[in-house]
């Protein structure tokens, strides 16, 4: 349950962040927009417990962030159900930016040019333009994004530790099986992840053909 909550939050907030950053990056071809693209993506390389690794000082209760939270409050972020929020997200910001990035930058500018000849405003052109036209890519990186937050391991055990009932997500219960000889429990948890990975991908795909093959209809 903790697994379902965290992944459907995460992915809530990583749309709300990634739609405009992914928009912002899709208009920008400079040095700084490079520089935020390659940060944006750092997550794809890195390997996990690095970027938990620093999540973890970042939110310990005597740097300025963990006083800060404390103060507000009045609970330490790492090692609670807060900060595996915060680092699901930033882990799996690329798998929601990426995809929106290219749907976006596949926009035909004269589109949007004509749309602004007749008076519409940015907002007026995102919403009736670019939304529709990128409707299938929302779907997958929200699709992605929920996916790979189920499937973190190495960030969320770094700054959410393992409490059962609070930070103990599916894959380190999986963990934890297989660490007690609990293969038949193990079999079982990671043989659904497996079924629920392969559909995912198999909606995602299916999906995207299907709508490619309408277009070239």
């Amino acid at each position: 349950m903790i697994t379902i909550v965290l992944a459907s939050v995460t992915t809530v907030l990583l749309l709300l962040i990634g739609t405009p950053l992914a928009w912002w990056l899709a208009k920008r071809r400079t040095a700084l927009s490079a520089a935020i693209e390659a940060v944006v993506a750092l997550p794809l390389i890195l390997p996990p417990t690095v970027l938990g690794f620093y999540l973890l000082l970042l939110f310990a209760p005597d740097t300025a962030v963990g006083r800060a939270w404390e103060a507000l409050t009045g609970s330490q972020l790492a090692f609670s159900f807060s900060a595996l929020v915060i680092g699901s997200v930033v882990y799996s910001l690329p798998f929601v930016v990426q995809p929106l990035q290219n749907a976006f930058q596949r926009v035909p500018a004269a589109l949007l040019d004509a749309s602004a000849s007749l008076g519409a405003t940015p907002a007026d052109q995102f919403r009736s333009i670019v939304l529709p036209l990128s409707r299938r890519s929302f779907v997958t990186a929200a699709s992605l994004g929920f996916a790979h937050t189920v499937g973190e391991f190495g960030v969320v055990l770094m700054i959410g530790g393992n409490i059962p009932g609070e930070t103990q997500v599916i894959s380190i219960a999986l963990y934890d099986y297989v660490e007690s000889l609990q293969f038949d429990q193990a079999h079982r948890m990671a043989g659904g992840l497996v079924v629920f990975s392969m559909l995912l991908l198999f909606y995602i795909y299916r999906s995207n053909g299907a709508a490619a093959w309408r277009v070239s209809r």
